[in-house]
């Protein structure tokens, strides 16, 4: 005999009232259908169906996991899934790992099909990782596909610890949500068409549809003229929809949405025991030194923190929520972190930055005044655009800066190789500032030029489209 849910968490279980308008009375859902852009996030298509295991979905907060969930949730209704048999639990609501045991048998009681149980928001559960591996051990979720969100990367880190041989048979258990990619947001909105995407796709080489580069059929004006515009604005609204929708629908990015990203960054520091006002100074130094070389003991000097080890502790909690990219220096002949160079510090997303400067200094109005003077400026809007370059590359690879006799950007690794790219969002390209990357034979530029060309031998070519091909 099935047990009534518990009415704490109906708000999120609407479904079992009604599957034809679950997407008139969740809240996500409900919000989602009053939005000009509505995204379909990939994780759709990547969680598995009817294969029991203990899943993980991490990624930073505001991207929209839980409405990813909740839509997923509707997609299996529509193929067939019994809707009794799908669980929402919400852990803010779940304050240690009794209750949440205890809810979770309860919903499995009498259940013999596969069943679906999603945990959002497991961090805030306290010792949560006790109460899943008691759920194993005792054979609970043999039939049920357990899925797990936080809003940092220690979720995962603490599932392949805590859990071994108790995920299930499924190929990939662990998956991470993060910001739209430049391309997922041109797409969404429009700005590129389908034709228009092969178009761009064919061009491996550069902006021409052939491999050889220059001498390939140029892309049309008028397409890379809107790539640029859309470039200019992915680095004021960045990957997030909120702030996407919000330019649609106001033609700017509200303080309200801001602040609600500034909010969740300072909440979940309290409660992890943090000190606001150190972060305060931590986010403040990143802002001031963002894309330049920095140690621990750099960013300590202008602060009240005595130690760099703490300041170290701090950045690290910031990395592993997304709102930071740590970027060290490569090691050139081993391929991995130079230990004894210094590091840079990049915001995960556009968007992050502006709200974090909004929190920090909240005059005057923080789109015309903050946001979009910043992508004018040319120092600004630099910074801005190596950030969102430096972010697209670590998406998918291993990412390094290089610091020799010069510099360069980025030195992504992929398999035994590295490929270094100097980020110029500038109007000219200086022989000095090229010096470094001119001594590997497979560098590359990434420019504010519109066209495609080389720089002796170094193929350079419009970083818009690199990273339209990088998403």
């Amino acid at each position: 005999m099935f047990k009534i849910m518990d009415p704490r968490f109906l708000a999120h279980n609407s479904h079992l009232e009604g599957v034809g308008s679950f997407h008139l009375m969740d809240p996500h859902l409900r919000y989602l259908s009053r939005q000009p852009f509505v995204f379909q996030s990939p994780l759709l298509d990547q969680l598995p169906v009817d294969t029991p295991g203990v899943y993980t979905v991490s990624g930073g907060r505001q991207i929209g996991k839980t409405t990813a969930l909740k839509q997923w949730m509707r997609r299996l209704m529509h193929d067939g899934v019994n809707p009794v048999d799908i669980a929402f639990f919400t852990g803010e609501l779940i304050d240690d790992h009794h209750t949440l045991v205890n809810l979770v048998t309860a919903h499995l009681q009498g259940r013999t099909s596969c069943q679906y149980v999603i945990v959002d928001e497991v961090g805030y559960i306290r010792d949560w990782d006790k109460g899943i591996k008691f759920l194993a051990d005792a054979g609970y979720l043999m039939n049920v596909e357990l899925v797990l969100t936080g809003s940092d990367s220690v979720l995962i880190q603490e599932a392949r610890l805590r859990f071994p041989g108790r995920r299930g048979n499924a190929e990939k258990v662990d998956f991470v949500v993060t910001p739209l990619s430049f391309r997922q947001a041109a797409l969404l909105k429009n700005t590129i068409a389908p034709e228009e995407a092969v178009l761009m796709d064919a061009a491996p080489g550069g902006n021409t549809v052939d491999d050889g580069g220059i001498h390939g059929q140029p892309l049309p004006p008028g397409l890379v003229s809107r790539l640029f515009q859309e470039f200019e604005r992915y680095m004021a609204h960045g990957g997030f929809l909120t702030a996407i929708n919000d330019l649609q629908i106001n033609g700017s990015i509200l303080p309200a949405t801001l602040r609600t990203y500034s909010d969740w960054i300072r909440g979940d520091f309290v409660k992890r025991g943090r000190q606001e006002a150190f972060l305060k100074e931590i986010l403040a130094s990143v802002l001031r030194h963002q894309g330049s070389q920095l140690s621990w003991h750099n960013l300590a000097r202008d602060m009240s923190i005595e130690h760099p080890q703490t300041v170290a502790d701090y950045v690290a909690l910031l990395a592993s929520m997304d709102v930071l990219l740590i970027q060290p220096a490569l090691l050139e002949d081993k391929l991995v972190e130079a230990p004894r160079k210094p590091r840079k510090l990049h915001f995960r997303d556009p968007f992050i930055r502006h709200a974090v400067r909004y929190w920090l200094d909240p005059s005057g109005d923080p789109y015309h005044d903050g946001i979009l003077a910043d992508v004018s400026d040319s120092v600004a809007s630099s910074v801005l655009a190596e950030s969102v370059a430096v972010s697209h590359v670590a998406r998918n690879f291993p990412t390094f800066y290089i610091k020799a006799a010069g510099e360069v950007d980025i030195a992504w690794v992929e398999g035994s190789r590295f490929f270094p790219v100097e980020v110029k969002w500038t109007g000219q390209l200086r022989s000095k500032e090229l010096q470094q990357v001119r001594k590997y034979p497979n560098a590359r530029i990434w420019s504010r030029q519109p066209e495609y060309f080389m720089a002796g031998e170094i193929p350079v070519e419009p970083l818009p489209l690199a990273l339209w091909r990088m998403g």
